[in-house]
C-alpha cells in the first residue's frame, strides 16, 4: 500500500469507529460515583456490603467492588440517555449475566428469554431454588453533586423460578395497590411490586 493510500486508509478507519461510537456516549464516571449511584437502589441497610458492577472503561461492565452481603448491583450505563441502576441477589446472576450476553450478542426482545429458558431447561443455566430479590431504579438522570435521581421511580422484584397463580395465590394481573406475579410459570416468574405500595 502506498504511502497517500495508507493515510487514507487511516482516516477512513479513524472515522468509522468515531461514526459507529453513540453521539450520546459519555466519559465513564469515577468508580465511587458508580458505585454510590448503583447502590441507591437497595434499602440503606444493604448498601455498604453490596457488589457493584461497573464500568472501568466504556461499554465493559466488570466488578468495582465484590459483594459481601449476596447483593450485587449494575451501574448505570454512561452510553445510555436515561438513568437506570439495579441490584438483585447474586443466586439470579447466571441468568442475568446470560442475558447481557446474548444482547452483545446481537439477540433481541424475546428471543432473549427463549434462549435462556431453554438453557435453564438443559441445567445450561442455574436457577435459585430459593426467592431471589431484584431493587431497580429508572429516571431521567443521576447528579452526583446531590446523590439525587432526577423523575427517579423504583421497582421490587422477588423471582421464584415456576411459580405460578395457583402455587403463590397472586394474580397475574398487574396492579397499582397489591404485588402480582409476572411471567408465571417459567423460570423468570416473578412477584411484581412498586415503591408506591
Amino acid at each position: 500500500m502506498s504511502r497517500p493510500s495508507a493515510a487514507l486508509f487511516a482516516l477512513a478507519l479513524v472515522t468509522l469507529t468515531v461514526a459507529a461510537r453513540p453521539a450520546h456516549a459519555q466519559a465513564v464516571p469515577p468508580a465511587a460515583q458508580q458505585i454510590a449511584a448503583a447502590v441507591l437502589a437497595l434499602p440503606e441497610a444493604m448498601r455498604e456490603e453490596a457488589g457493584v458492577m461497573g464500568y472501568k472503561t466504556a461499554g465493559k461492565l466488570e466488578w468495582l467492588r465484590p459483594t459481601k452481603n449476596g447483593m450485587m448491583c449494575l451501574a448505570d450505563d454512561p452510553a445510555e440517555d436515561k438513568f437506570h441502576v439495579s441490584c438483585y441477589h447474586d443466586s439470579m446472576d447466571p441468568f442475568m449475566a446470560r442475558g447481557r450476553v446474548l444482547r452483545v450478542q446481537g439477540v433481541k426482545g424475546t428471543q432473549v428469554d427463549t434462549v435462556r429458558f431453554a438453557e435453564v431447561k438443559s441445567g445450561k443455566i442455574k436457577m435459585p431454588t430459593m426467592p431471589a430479590s431484584l431493587y431497580q431504579i429508572f429516571g431521567d438522570s443521576y447528579d452526583a453533586a446531590t446523590g439525587a435521581v432526577l423523575k427517579g421511580r423504583g421497582t421490587f422484584v422477588v423471582y421464584i423460578p415456576y411459580a405460578t397463580e395457583k402455587s403463590t395465590g397472586l394474580s397475574a394481573k398487574g396492579s397499582a395497590t397489591a404485588p402480582w406475579l409476572m411471567f408465571p410459570g417459567t423460570p423468570k416468574a416473578h412477584i411484581m411490586f412498586t415503591m408506591s405500595m
